[in-house]
């Protein structure tokens, strides 16, 4: 006997999933959101939080970063560092877990070392990035070697972007190399004996067998990596403080500067909620293609 709508919706197993659900839904609430909501509130606001109080402006916040050379030179920035970034963190760590994947001498200590940068405070590698890259540091005192003039990497605005890409990717590296890792070990070793014995080789192997096996971690390491590259903040605080001549600056850190800086609360959040949109685009966009079956 089926029972009512309503009998079903009051069943013993549905309240008992919506107790256990209540706690974690009001902490989804607090801190995901209710903030996310209030940004949005806020990016149509103006003043600060002092007695003056906040007041409605409506889309002026919007109209002023469309017409702002400063936040379309950020936008730049954070297209290039972004790209720049994510397609190494990509490639070079499914390299790594394909060869790692294999029976090599000392693969468990390459593992450890390759996957170290993860795990060191991004603050603490900025410093260590800032310190190689200064002019009289380690790099040119390298290059110097070789007979190439000091170069200032940090005060130019040509060299100076590649050194937070280099940041980037080298932090990312050792998580989306485990990630892979895991990936390729769930793949099947059936599936190559067979290709082996169609005749099928290294390349045709890995084209056919190890990256459609590997499409729901392609999926999450992509997503994950352009999430962590669009939030980029503590290297170019710590590194370049989104010099020279503006040419570092990314777009969470001009979200800071506005905020923090100039105390401009509306206009930031309005340059947040655009980054957030941009964000869950590309979410979404990489969802959809690479989710497809």
């Amino acid at each position: 006997m089926t029972l009512p709508r309503s009998r079903q919706f009051l069943d013993n197993d549905t309240v008992a999933a919506w107790i256990f659900l209540t706690p974690a839904l009001i902490l989804l609430f607090i801190f995901l959101l209710y903030p996310i909501a209030y940004l949005f509130f806020l990016s149509f606001t103006a003043g600060s939080f002092t007695s003056t109080g906040l007041h409605w402006v409506g889309l002026k916040n919007y109209l002023r970063l469309l017409i702002n050379p400063d936040f379309w030179q950020v936008l730049n920035n954070t297209s290039y560092f972004a790209i720049a970034s994510v397609i190494p963190s990509i490639i070079i760590p499914l390299g790594l877990a394909a060869l790692l994947n294999r029976n090599l001498p000392l693969r468990g200590i390459l593992r450890s070392v390759y996957f170290l940068p993860s795990i060191i405070s991004l603050v603490a590698a900025g410093l260590g990035f800032r310190w190689l890259f200064q002019t009289d540091g380690p790099v040119n005192a390298a290059l110097n070697l070789f007979g190439v003039s000091p170069i200032a990497w940090l005060g130019d605005t040509f060299w100076a972007m590649p050194v937070l890409i280099l940041l980037s990717i080298w932090k990312q590296l050792g998580f989306n190399m485990v990630v892979f890792l895991a990936g390729l070990q769930a793949i099947p070793p059936s599936r190559y004996e067979a290709a082996e014995l169609d005749g099928a080789n290294a390349w045709q192997q890995f084209w056919y067998i190890t990256l459609p096996g590997l499409r729901p971690t392609l999926i999450f390491a992509i997503v994950t990596t352009v999430i962590f590259t669009l939030r980029s903040f503590e290297q170019v605080y710590v590194i370049t403080g989104g010099g020279p001549l503006n040419s570092t600056n990314l777009l969470v850190y001009y979200i800071y500067q506005e905020a923090f800086g100039q105390f401009d609360f509306g206009y930031a959040a309005a340059a947040a909620t655009v980054l957030l949109a941009v964000t869950l685009v590309l979410v979404y966009l990489q969802l959809r293609t690479w989710g497809e079956d």
